[in-house]
């Protein structure tokens, strides 16, 4: 089975690798021996252990080729390529989120008579989406919580051991090649959404965009918030969220406080994590690396040998093309804990003041700590709520920017519990 690589950078270059040093036992176990016989780069590679090429067309007409591997990246010229294939009803297998998150269902409906692999596009290593289209296909999915990138993930995960800054953590990460020198994409929460949109089409059949759902980032978190989420035996970590409730899914990326024993809390590093709760099976937890050459290449070649074995079209376990089942739930419509982390005036009242506003926006405390003021001018007031509704914390956050005893932003973030 001959295999073009579209693209020859790190996971390409690692999918050559692994197919040329275990070509004999991908055969034993598929009953084809997988050949990667050309690749496209934008410059030639003298080192390459395969033909390069830099013409894109050229590979793309060949009629001696299997199967098209795209691992380009970005959304232009990939989109175009894939679809281009799609519509030739050729088989393809890409580890490209972003054109995933943006054009799953057109993808879909062009993939109707072909064979359409994905399991690298999201997590890496871990083959979530084959639990989702068969491991768990027999169960109807109530949750999903995912740790799905690995560089927010170490920057949090360094931030809990050591107590340093977020912009300490970040240089760490981008001086040990785990985050990029615009690490905007990882940070803001980008990355991790469009894994979510995926998992969330596979398991809920819903066509939501980027734009459409919630999602935040972890470049406001502070030692403060480290503080406080180990006086009270929790672990921050930003979250990929879908929830079904009937026929409604919440949808949303953002930083969570999590239970310290949570199996997902212990997730640390550049590791990915997610937490899948099904009516059958209940919670099950897939854990390991979600980026990186070799671990992208391993779900690459699993989809070309799951390919090699049937060279049939999988349209039935595509995931994408069904009729929406589920709505998204609106943002205001959200219902969970919420931490809270206010800079304020040290004197008499602020505080009375402070419930005040939150009884008047119906949001009721579940605790409150106030950090020892060292050489601070101003005092940091901490609380946690019981569940209350996004739009009345958004509500209260409102009223409070308002005040003048309020010295800084006030921040939130969300506190996540499931079964």
């Amino acid at each position: 089975m001959n295999v073009a690589l579209l693209g020859y950078g790190t996971v390409a270059s690692a999918v050559c690798e692994g197919l040329l040093k275990n070509e004999s036992l991908i055969k034993a176990r598929c009953g084809v021996a997988i050949k990667p016989v050309v690749a496209v780069a934008r410059t030639p590679k003298p080192n390459a252990p395969i033909p390069i090429s830099t013409d894109l067309n050229e590979v793309l007409k060949r009629e001696d080729i299997d199967i098209f591997v795209e691992l380009m990246g970005g959304t232009d010229t990939a989109l175009t390529a894939v679809k281009d294939l799609l519509k030739r009803k050729k088989p393809v297998i890409t580890a490209n989120k972003a054109i995933l998150a943006h054009h799953r269902y057109e993808l879909a409906t062009l993939a109707r008579h072909s064979f359409f692999g994905y399991e690298a596009s999201v997590a890496g290593g871990l083959p979530i989406i084959r639990v989702l289209k068969e491991g768990l296909c027999a169960n109807e999915i109530t949750s999903i919580f995912g740790i799905l990138n690995g560089t927010s993930n170490y920057i949090l995960s360094s931030m809990s051991k050591s107590g340093t800054s977020f912009e300490a953590a970040l240089q760490e990460a981008q001086g040990l090649g785990y985050a990029e020198a615009d690490p905007s994409f990882d940070i803001k929460g980008l990355d991790a959404a469009h894994k979510l949109l995926i998992l969330a089409s596979l398991a809920f059949d819903l066509r939501t965009k980027p734009e459409d759902i919630l999602i935040e980032g972890i470049e406001d978190i502070s030692k403060d918030d480290m503080y406080f989420a180990r006086e009270f035996d929790y672990e921050i970590k930003l979250l990929g969220i879908a929830k079904c409730e009937k026929n409604s899914v919440e949808l949303r990326v953002h930083p969570a406080m999590i239970d310290k024993n949570k199996m997902l809390a212990k997730v640390g590093g550049v590791m990915n994590g997610v937490s899948v709760v099904g009516n059958l099976l209940g919670e099950s937890l897939y854990y390991g690396a979600g980026a990186g050459g070799l671990a992208t290449a391993s779900a690459v070649i699993s989809d070309l040998m799951d390919f090699a074995r049937s060279k049939k079209p999988k349209t039935a376990m595509l995931g994408f093309e069904k009729k929406p089942k589920f709505t998204l739930t609106p943002r205001d419509k959200i219902y969970t804990k919420y931490y809270l982390r206010l800079k304020v005036e040290d004197k008499i009242g602020v505080l009375s003041k402070i419930t005040l506003l939150m009884s008047k926006a119906g949001i009721s405390v579940d605790s409150f700590l106030q950090k020892p003021k060292a050489k601070e001018p101003h005092s940091t007031l901490f609380f946690t709520t019981h569940h209350s509704f996004e739009r009345q914390i958004e509500a209260f956050l409102k009223e409070l920017s308002k005040q003048d005893f309020v010295k800084a932003k006030p921040f939130m973030m969300r506190i996540e519990k499931w079964d």
